[in-house]
């Protein structure tokens, strides 16, 4: 058996979690939370925890075991605490503005990059070069986080552009004269 898959989730207090058919609900203090689960996948709700169970011992029913527990348990821990991923903008004149839901960077484009920001993440934006990206799903949390690092991944050689909080970059040497 998967051995992430077979430990059992603890419900905290304040946390309600529901089996409808094939549905998943995860309704806690900061929002809720759906996952629909895979044939052959169930899940059972007893004694305040949450257990994951298979059918079978096919390969993809293993892969799923796991991956549903995991998925739960970020689910959980998403409706208590939430997410948070934050990221740094580099270079000479490059900033950010947060516009109602929009988020306007300008990082050495003609024009500005215009980025909408999906339902259920909250950004906020400190001194133009810091954002916070905030939510209860981890997966949007780490998508939106990727999407705007995209706009403008640093640079190897100058080091400019849009990175992680606390992520080394490895400097490469440019091209050197005789």
């Amino acid at each position: 058996m998967s051995r992430i898959g077979k430990k059992p989730i603890v419900i905290p207090g304040g946390v309600e979690v529901k089996v409808a058919g094939s549905t998943v609900s995860v309704k806690g203090p900061l929002g809720r939370l759906d996952w629909s689960l895979e044939q052959g996948v169930d899940v059972a709700v007893s004694n305040g925890q949450v257990v994951v169970g298979r059918s079978s011992d096919d390969r993809k029913l293993r892969a799923l075991h796991g991956l549903t527990r995991a998925e739960l348990s970020n689910m959980v821990q998403g409706v208590t605490k939430g997410y948070e991923r934050s990221l740094e903008i580099t270079g000479v004149g490059y900033k950010t503005q947060v516009q109602g839901r929009t988020l306007s960077f300008n990082v050495g484009y003609i024009n500005p990059v215009i980025y909408e920001v999906p339902t259920g993440i909250d950004v906020k934006v400190d001194k133009q070069t810091l954002i916070n990206v905030k939510g209860v799903d981890k997966r949007l949390v780490g998508q939106v986080a990727a999407d705007l690092r995209a706009i403008k991944p640093p640079d190897v050689y100058k080091q400019k552009g849009i990175r992680y909080a606390g992520e080394t970059l490895r400097k490469k040497e440019g091209k050197t004269g005789k």
